[in-house]
């Protein structure tokens, strides 16, 4: 099987912000999107993990954008397995405008987790192989984010409409939360050039997410997000997600 897989999109008008630039949280559904037409062709599909009782999850996202094409561009994302790690199946994703230019590219941390104890399950023990491959223009893999609290700070919860079919919040969902911590003419002359997500825990419908968030110098927006729990749990236990965001 070929491996390097590609499929071509039409950008839409629902795929784009008020700018008329793709939003960035498509390019994480086109990352997500081709990496599941491709495990598909492996038979490494969600269906197939199913009968094992097992599905995909995302743990952290690097993306860098050197343009976000418009409504009616057709762009063609080409992705490819990494060699598999330790802990984790590297997948990394370019995309390109029809002149052959590079739109944006990404790497993400897949990892494959129990559908009934959500517990993550390590390579050596999946019985899932996939054959990785290095072309030498991959993307570092993203570091942790240290924690940290911030001045700004707004709660969300996690709706029906956030949910994915593992039945929690799709990753597309955290960026445009995060966006919107941002007014909508700020956005006019900052679009996003690079981001990096790490996804610590679930969030699931009913969710309340506390995000504490700052604007920092260089135009970094940085943003941590904890869970609402009891006073019996620590914070460090809450803590959903957090993001660096290059405007």
């Amino acid at each position: 099987m070929e491996p390097i897989y590609r499929k071509s999109y039409v950008v839409r008008s629902c795929d784009v912000d008020r700018y008329g630039r793709l939003k960035p949280s498509m390019v994480l559904f086109y990352a997500q999107d081709v990496a599941g037409s491709h495990c598909r062709q492996l038979a490494l599909d969600s269906d197939t993990l199913a009968e094992k009782r097992l599905f995909w999850a995302i743990i952290r996202h690097r993306v860098q954008i050197t343009r976000l094409p418009g409504e009616s561009e057709t762009i063609t994302v080409e992705t490819w397995p990494m060699p598999t790690t330790r802990t984790a199946y590297p997948r990394s994703t370019v995309a390109y405008d029809e002149a052959g230019n590079e739109l944006f590219r990404a790497i993400a941390l897949w990892v494959l987790m129990d559908l009934d104890t959500r517990d993550m399950i390590i390579p050596g023990k999946s019985g899932v192989h996939v054959e990785g491959l290095l072309r030498g223009s991959e993307l570092a893999v993203p570091h942790c984010l240290i924690p940290a609290s911030f001045g700004n700070r707004r709660s969300r919860q996690v709706c029906f409409t956030d949910l994915d079919r593992n039945g929690h919040m799709n990753n597309c969902r955290y960026m445009d939360w995060m966006e919107d911590l941002l007014p909508g003419d700020f956005h006019k002359d900052h679009a996003v050039k690079e981001f990096t997500v790490c996804y610590l825990q679930e969030a699931r419908e009913g969710d309340t997410l506390d995000m504490s968030w700052q604007l920092c110098d260089g135009g970094v927006l940085r943003i941590e997000a904890h869970r609402q729990e009891n006073e019996s749990v620590s914070a460090g236990h809450s803590r959903v997600f957090s993001a660096q965001i290059l405007l």
